[in-house]
This record gives structure tokens, C-alpha cells and sequence, in this order.
């Protein structure tokens, strides 16, 4: 509301919306494959990439204030949207091979919480029987440990790891047209930052 930019409070007001959005989309659950991938994506959009989407489209706004350059904008929130899922799916690939330590939270906190991340996901195309474990919420005793030694013995992984470069690469095809300088170089560090989390 300080901006005093109609524009920008619609852009900050609607992080919120998704995010309340995201924390129901969680708790659902989704017996078809394709339908439980599309509401993770959705869910990391809301939760996790909303917030860098309409951030960037909102300093965009405001940078542009009275030219009304709308490519400018729509390029912003491309670039926010794709870097926010590709910042997810690292941490979702780094709850499975992140010591306690290095991620501030346990490993495989995901599972406890009853969670199916990316890798689960992933992991369920090669090992059908976590698609039980998934719709329970890997609730039942060993759950999260049988979840957690199935997605290390997939592809899940690896998948997540594709999954997350693919959104990155978005991000900078999102700036291609970008005029070249240190803004650009900065956002192509940042995205590059984000893919090296994994290394």
C-alpha cells in the first residue's frame, strides 16, 4: 500500500490468496498419478513460487511506473514463476540427500509430515507400492523409511534433478530478450544459484 500502486497491492494480495490456496492444496490427496503431479505443481506454485512470480512483476510495476511496457512485466513474472518451482524441486531433492545440517530440518522431513514431493512422485512410475504409502499420508509405522529406501532405489531423484534444470532453463529463456547487462547477469547468477544447490 506504501507503493501507492494499485497494481502492485493486486500483485502482493494475490501471494497471499495462493499461498492460503497451497497450504489446502496439501492437505488434499489424489488417487490418479497425473492428477497428484499436476496438484504438486500446483501446490509448489502457490506455496513456493507465487511469492518470487508477483515479486518480480511487482518491482517490474514499479521500475516501469507510467511506460506501461506489460512485456516487461509478464517477462518478470515468468522469470519468478520458473525460478520459484525450480527453487522447490531442489529443496525437495535435498530433503532426500541433505544431511540434517546442511538443510536445517531433518532429512526426509517431507515423509513425516505425510508429504509426497517430487521424488515420491517420481519414484511411485517405478515402485507402485508407494502409491498406497502416498494415499495414506505415510502414516503407518515404516512408512516414511520404506518411502525414503524406494525413492533412493528409483529414478526419483534423478527425475526431480531434469525436473528442476528444465524450470531454470525457463527462467532464462523467460529474460532471453532481456537487454543485456549486469540486471541480466545477475538474474542469470541467481538461476544458476538456485540448479547449484543440487551440486
Amino acid at each position: 500500500a506504501q507503493t501507492k500502486n494499485p497494481d502492485v497491492v493486486v500483485c502482493m494480495s494475490q501471494i497471499l490468496s495462493d499461498l492460503v490456496n497451497g497450504e489446502f492444496q496439501q492437505m488434499a490427496s489424489r488417487s490418479d498419478r497425473e492428477d497428484r503431479f499436476q496438484l504438486y505443481l500446483d501446490k509448489t506454485f502457490n506455496k513456493t513460487a507465487s511469492l518470487m512470480a508477483y515479486s518480480c512483476k511487482s518491482v517490474a510495476i514499479l521500475a516501469n511506473e507510467g511506460k506501461g511496457d506489460k512485456d516487461i512485466t509478464d517477462m518478470a513474472y515468468r522469470f519468478g514463476q520458473n525460478i520459484g518451482i525450480a527453487f522447490q524441486l531442489v529443496d525437495d531433492w535435498l530433503d532426500f540427500v541433505s544431511s540434517a545440517d546442511q538443510l536445517g530440518k531433518p532429512s526426509a522431513a517431507d515423509l513425516s509430515l505425510g508429504l509426497a514431493t517430487a521424488p515420491v512422485l517420481f519414484a511411485s512410475e517405478q515402485f507402485p507400492q508407494l502409491n498406497q504409502l502416498i494415499l495414506r499420508q505415510f502414516s503407518q509405522p515404516g512408512d516414511v523409511e520404506t518411502a525414503f529406501q524406494l525413492v533412493w532405489n528409483s529414478q526419483g531423484l534423478q527425475e526431480t534433478k531434469m525436473l528442476a534444470t528444465k524450470y531454470s532453463e525457463a527462467a532464462l529463456a523467460s529474460i532471453k530478450e532481456m537487454e543485456d547487462s549486469s540486471d541480466k547477469q545477475e538474474l542469470t547468477l541467481l538461476a544458476d544459484r538456485v540448479i547449484n544447490r543440487m551440486k
